[in-house]
């Protein structure tokens, strides 16, 4: 046993510094178009590339079928969330987590269905984390829209072109604006269109607000007209439709925390039973009654979460 203890703590010691050289900091090449991050780098060089390589067609592979899917690719996900990875280097990470949590489950519960579970549960929290960013940096960019739409209308009103204004708020606004339109920047001094440009900038930021911007942006320079007063009435109107969600939002986090906190309490409470005394926890799994209880509470706290998610997604 002390054996088997041993062999399992120094894999998950391999899997940890396999996490930390993936995270390592790194300069990581753009390309202006595509607009997601080259996966394609020099010969390798250092400890994070000598380990990420072996993952680079596993990564191609799964970024193939996603595009076949019609979702995002590795690559654009992780520019969206504006992560300094390259897809090999979050695929090393994935099945780092695999492996980690696979071992913690094995050595905690043996070779069961726990054991699974942990693996895929490791697999799964680096997505998760991407999403999570992913939010965050669309709600930042979000709040930050209405001045920049007022940067923009200004710069314009002084004599500026609309590249030009681009540029100008590139270097003034906070990030992630800044970072976003900066990106725009580059992509037209390397020859990009600035209709390639703006359509990368939607497609990397995902707001529907920003795609209203960039049509009035495309059509004004199809047929002209006067873009800084165009660009100050959707100001004004995205600005009153934040003002009326931040409304909303107060009225209904009462009503979303409790869902959360009904949803998540069971599950967390029988996690730590389950963890901490796997006997006596155990009769609910290896009973046809405890299982079919298990299956019955399940499936009414999902349709509670589901209510009371209905009752507050107010679209405006």
């Amino acid at each position: 046993m002390l054996v088997e203890t041993l062999i399992f703590g120094a894999l998950a010691a391999v899997g940890a510094l396999v996490i930390l050289a993936a995270l390592m900091p790194r300069e990581v090449p753009e390309e202006a178009v595509p607009w997601a991050r080259a996966d394609t780098a020099p010969a390798p060089s250092g400890v994070r590339d000598l380990t990420a390589q072996p993952f680079q067609a596993f990564a191609d592979r799964l970024s193939d079928f996603r595009a076949r899917k019609g979702k995002l690719t590795l690559a654009e996900e992780l520019a969206r969330a504006d992560l300094k990875l390259r897809t090999s280097e979050f695929v090393m990470i994935q099945m780092a987590l695999l492996v980690l949590f696979a071992l913690l489950g094995l050595l905690r519960y043996g070779f069961g269905p726990q054991f699974v579970s942990a693996g895929v549960a490791g697999c799964l929290i680096p997505m998760r984390y991407v999403r999570h960013r992913q939010r965050k940096r669309l709600k930042a960019f979000n709040q930050r829209l209405t001045d920049t739409l007022t940067m923009l209308a200004n710069a314009m009103r002084a004599g500026y072109s609309f590249p030009q204004a681009i540029d100008s708020v590139a270097k003034t606004a906070s990030a992630p604006v800044s970072e976003e339109f900066g990106r725009v920047v580059r992509e037209m001094n390397l020859g990009a269109p600035i209709d390639l440009a703006l359509a990368n900038l939607v497609k990397r930021v995902a707001s529907d607000d920003l795609d209203l911007i960039v049509t009035a942006a495309l059509i004004h320079n199809q047929v002209g007209g006067n873009l800084a007063k165009i660009l100050d009435s959707i100001s004004h109107t995205i600005r009153e439709r934040v003002k009326v969600k931040g409304q909303i939002s107060a009225l209904t986090a009462q009503a979303r925390a409790s869902g959360w906190i009904i949803t998540l309490l069971p599950f967390v409470v029988a996690g730590f039973l389950y963890l901490i005394t796997p006997g006596y926890f155990g009769l609910m799994l290896h009973r046809p009654a405890g299982i079919v209880m298990l299956a019955v509470a399940a499936f009414s706290i999902f349709i509670g979460n589901l209510m009371i998610r209905r009752l507050v997604a107010i679209r405006v």
